[in-house]
């Protein structure tokens, strides 16, 4: 019987990770789950095609052992040599040798599958994607990652990984499609990440905290979701300079508190902007009537003001602008004519289900100054003719007045979150991703389906 020491990988020799398992104390508390890195033994009656498939073997088998619960019986035909006959593998040529087979990814969605990812897995040199969305991983990213070097998509959604941002992943070089959300991450960014080459970035619906790096406008990305986690602060002033790639972009849910860039009219090819349910102050800058493939506009549950660009409600792709509870002044006619539009909760004369004009008063009699929030270099969104007291970070909020209600809601309901976009033509590696269904809230369909 042979014993199968990888040489790739370093292991400890007792793997601790922090878990919620499927049996956890009441109240959802949290246990220690204990994984010893016992070898992996290969009976001998075993014979592989190649030593690739072999080392695949050693990483699907440890993997297995991994695993607390299947209750989809998803691993039950994992064994024996024909690993290309597991359910959930995918085999191909290699890209370096045509004749040799080799396993190049790895799906077990919608599995419900309960364990952790041991470090074995990184025998898996020749994958291209691993997709384990909706099932019951927990731990962290496990070192051994570090050594798959044509992974292409990695895809760990809603499962119970928790810890920091694993920072393993930049340094993947062929990854483009990076999916973390509905996790329990936490922490903060890494700047380094909106410096890589990546196509599409989920991270909404973690626990992370920080400020949104600043050098966020250098990603590539086409697809970008933060929402629904603890960010705060300005939204980065660098955001125009992703004008030739962003198509989407989801910031809701978040406690961000700033003025939006000057320079949104940047983004000419962006089909979905959501900003709802945070902090931002200020006016909506005449250059998003330059957002010309603009579909799906939210900026609700904010504190912006002022009056709605004319050239905004008149782009002709848009479908979808929701700019209920803020304090904006006035609208044009043209708003009315969108599929769909909210603008309940606000300053609006003649207008129904308005804010008070005593709550009015009291917010608008502070003019706002972009430039406190230093979100540099910034101009300021109101350019005040007085000097009465004005809205900053440092000031208290008009929500503190005993006769002005909260502008944001006491609970939130659960945020529509956009899906990733279709595969392209199958020449593409994203042709064998499959499709990650999020239900929606939102009427419209968004664009990317």
């Amino acid at each position: 019987m042979r014993i199968y020491q990888p040489t790739l990988l370093t292991f400890a020799t007792t793997v601790i990770l922090l878990c919620i398992s499927a049996t956890a104390a009441p109240g959802g508390s949290r246990q220690l789950l204990y994984s010893r890195d016992d070898p992996i033994t290969i009976p001998p009656y075993l014979v592989f095609e190649n030593a690739r498939l072999e080392r695949a073997y050693v990483a699907l088998q440890a993997w297995k052992r991994a695993i607390i619960s299947d209750p989809w019986n998803l691993t039950a035909n994992w064994f024996g040599s024909r690993v290309c006959d597991y359910n959930g593998v995918v085999c191909s040529s290699s890209l370096d040798d045509p004749s040799i087979k080799t396993v190049s990814g790895v799906d077990l969605n919608h599995g419900d599958i309960a364990g952790h990812l041991p470090e074995e897995l990184g025998l898996l040199t020749d994958i291209a994607l691993f997709h384990v969305n909706s099932n019951r991983f927990c731990g962290t990213l496990p070192l051994g990652f570090s050594q798959l070097s044509l992974l292409f998509e990695l895809d760990l959604s809603n499962n119970r990984f928790a810890g920091k941002f694993p920072e393993l992943v930049i340094g993947l070089p062929k990854l483009k499609y990076l999916d973390l959300r509905y996790n329990e991450l936490e922490g903060e960014l890494p700047e380094s990440l909106f410096d890589k080459d990546l196509d599409a970035l989920f991270l909404n619906s973690n626990r992370f905290v920080s400020k949104i790096p600043v050098n966020m406008g250098n990603s590539p990305v086409s697809v970008l979701v933060l929402a629904s986690n603890r960010f705060e602060g300005c939204i980065p002033t660098s955001f125009g300079k992703m004008g030739k790639t962003l198509n989407e972009i989801i910031l809701m849910d978040n406690g961000l508190q700033s003025c939006l860039p000057n320079d949104m009219g940047l983004l000419r090819n962006v089909t979905v902007l959501d900003v709802s349910y945070n902090w931002l102050v200020g006016e909506l800058p005449e250059s998003m009537g330059q957002m010309e493939k603009l579909e799906v506009l939210n900026v609700e549950r904010n504190m912006l003001s002022g009056v709605i660009p004319e050239e905004l409600c008149s782009l002709k792709n848009l479908k979808e602008f929701r700019f209920g509870s803020n304090y904006f002044t006035g609208e044009p006619s043209t708003c009315c004519n969108l599929e769909s539009y909210n603008s309940t909760m606000n300053c609006l004369k003649d207008e129904k289900d308005q804010r008070s004009t005593m709550e009015c008063k009291l917010f608008l009699s502070k003019p706002v100054d972009c430039d406190s929030f230093k979100c540099n270099p910034v101009t300021a969104c109101v350019s005040p003719s007085t000097p009465p007291p004005q809205i900053s970070p440092s000031s208290p909020s008009p929500v503190a007045s005993p006769i002005s209600p909260s502008p944001s809601p006491p609970a939130r309901p659960c945020p529509p979150i956009y899906p990733p976009p279709p595969p392209p033509p199958e020449s593409s590696p994203y042709a064998q991703q499959p499709a990650v269904e999020i239900p929606r809230n939102s009427p419209s369909q968004s664009p990317m389906n």
